[in-house]
Order: C-alpha cells, then sequence, then structure tokens
C-alpha cells in the first residue's frame, strides 16, 4: 500500500472549516514526514493558493505553467482520506526552511 510522501501535492478537501481558514477542494503539499504519514494516517498538509502574497509565510512555486503560493502559515494535520488524486511532486526544501524558521 502506498502512503503520501513529503513534497507530494495532492488534490486536497479542506471542508468543512471555520473562520479563516482556507476551504475547498484545491491543491495541497505533504508537509509532513513519510515515517509519520505510513504511521498514523495523518498527513500535514499546507493549501496551495493562486493568489500570490509577498508575505514571509508564504512560498511561491511553479506548477504545470501557473505561479501559486504554498500557504504555510494555514498548515493543518488531515486524515489521509481527504487527500484526492495526486498532482505532482516538488522539492519540499524551500517550504521546510521556511516553517523551520517559523516555529524556530
Amino acid at each position: 500500500m502506498t502512503f503520501p510522501r513529503r513534497g507530494e501535492i495532492y488534490w486536497v478537501n479542506l471542508n468543512p472549516v471555520r473562520g479563516r481558514e482556507m476551504s475547498k477542494r484545491r491543491p495541497g503539499l505533504i508537509v509532513s514526514p513519510d515515517e509519520m504519514n505510513e504511521a498514523l494516517g495523518t498527513v500535514i498538509v499546507a493549501p496551495i493558493t493562486s493568489t500570490v502574497r509577498p508575505w514571509a509565510t508564504r512560498h511561491t512555486l511553479t506548477l504545470a505553467g501557473r505561479t501559486l503560493s504554498v500557504a504555510l502559515d494555514q498548515i493543518r494535520a488531515i486524515d489521509a482520506s481527504r487527500l484526492g488524486r495526486r498532482i505532482a511532486a516538488v522539492n519540499p526544501e524551500p517550504a521546510l526552511g521556511i516553517l523551520r524558521v517559523m516555529f524556530a
């Protein structure tokens, strides 16, 4: 059985939400370690948005010719059943570097 891996991008169902959380079905970058993803059945995901902001908590990437923003200020732990189809895999290090600064 396969499990999601760090650096992979999946379609993610983020509903239901509260307040200012990102909602709906959108791409999400897996940022949790592979060992956790395999053992727990949950993943930590950073939603991806087409709204690009010059914020220190956002990482810009290009995917399928579109400039997108990984919202590292909106990470959340979700059950792996919220994951849909795998879209792509990217180098997660730039996003992980931002998280290291955020949580240092």
